[in-house]
């Protein structure tokens, strides 16, 4: 074999190593056959437009079949690689679709596809659906009208809503809006002997409310599990309130004592405030004799008729009260030493 023929029979190996491997890398013929003898119509052209754009075919291919086998004629190839391109589940979207379609669920492609884009579990959705599903509320502390207070815990079984997964509120809105409804059912209840003898009460009244409204589940039964009776708030309320009042009381009897105090001590002052005028105004009164007599205003007899007098004063005095007479004498004899001066 000459040089040329070597060189010839090399590019013609590589060609064809090069061309399987292409082959084998963009044009997966085990899923096209796979597919083939499967039912579903797939051209292998279609299978290298999804290695193209960056789609495994595997993950479009292996639940398209499943779709097939199960029935579902009306899921193409094309709404699954829009799905897992926009970041969907395509194997959980087909499962679910599967499970609907066996228990007759009314679900499409369509709205699997949201509910699972959406970010919720659509097969969780679609067994839900089949199987309720039980939750069971934190305790719910609620006062009865005569101050008794109930702790409740209730169940509830709840069904998937299919048409209101996408936008629908969760588990938590209903949990929240049953413990809103215990609370109100308790407290219109005069007395917490009523719900205790008949806690289907509490049920009723919230199930008549229509707590499922806007959520992404449908409320088929709620059932009391537990009601444990707590404290006596109202009586509680009572004592603190009465403590309150005393408070209150004592604070505007202490009031009403300062001011008194005050108004006391004010009158003393004032009282203190007269003595004294008095005081200087009896201090006066020497003076002014004095002065008569250096002016012949006033005479000795008239003097001699006011000490007259001041004796009979003191005299009368002293019979009626004899303890105060040391002390009158000493203001007598005072005044006569000034009168005197």
């Amino acid at each position: 074999m000459s040089t040329e023929q070597i060189i010839v029979f090399a590019i013609l190996a590589s060609l064809v190593v090069g061309l399987g491997f292409f082959i084998r890398s963009y044009i997966p013929i085990n899923l096209w056959i796979m597919a083939i003898f499967s039912g579903v119509r797939l051209g292998l052209l279609e299978l290298v437009a999804m290695r193209i754009r960056n789609v495994r075919p595997r993950k479009i291919v292996l639940p398209l079949i499943n779709a097939s086998k199960a029935g579902l004629k009306e899921i193409t190839a094309s709404d699954l690689e829009t799905h897992f391109l926009a970041g969907g589940s395509v194997e959980e979207v087909v499962k679910a679709l599967i499970a609907a379609d066996k228990a007759n669920i009314d679900l499409s492609f369509k709205q699997a596809a949201a509910i699972d884009l959406a970010g919720r579990d659509v097969s969780e959705a679609v067994q839900i659906s089949v199987n309720p599903k039980v939750i069971t509320t934190n305790a719910v502390t609620s006062v009865a009208q005569d101050g008794i207070q109930l702790i409740t815990k209730a169940r509830v079984t709840l069904r998937a809503n299919i048409a209101q997964l996408v936008g629908g509120a969760g588990e938590e809105t209903i949990l929240a809006r049953v413990g809103e409804g215990i609370v109100t059912a308790v407290g219109s209840s005069h007395s917490h002997k009523d719900v205790l003898e008949n806690p289907d009460r509490i049920s009723k009244l919230v199930l008549e409310k229509g707590l499922d409204a806007g959520t992404a589940f449908e409320i088929l039964s709620i059932d009391i599990a537990d009601i444990d009776v707590g404290e006596n708030i109202g009586a509680k309320l009572q004592i603190e309130q009465a403590n309150a009042d005393l408070r209150v009381a004592e604070a505007k009897a202490e009031e009403r004592r300062a001011m008194a105090i005050a108004v006391e001590q004010e009158m003393k002052a004032k009282a203190q405030a007269s003595r004294a005028k008095v005081i200087e105004a009896e201090a006066e009164v020497p003076k002014a004799l004095s002065e008569a007599l250096r002016t012949g205003n006033f005479g000795i007899m008239d003097y001699q008729r006011l000490r007259n007098m001041q004796a009979d004063t003191l005299m009368r005095e002293s019979i009626a009260a004899p303890e105060e007479q040391p002390h009158k004498r000493r203001n007598n004899d005072d005044d006569y030493d000034d009168y005197n001066d």
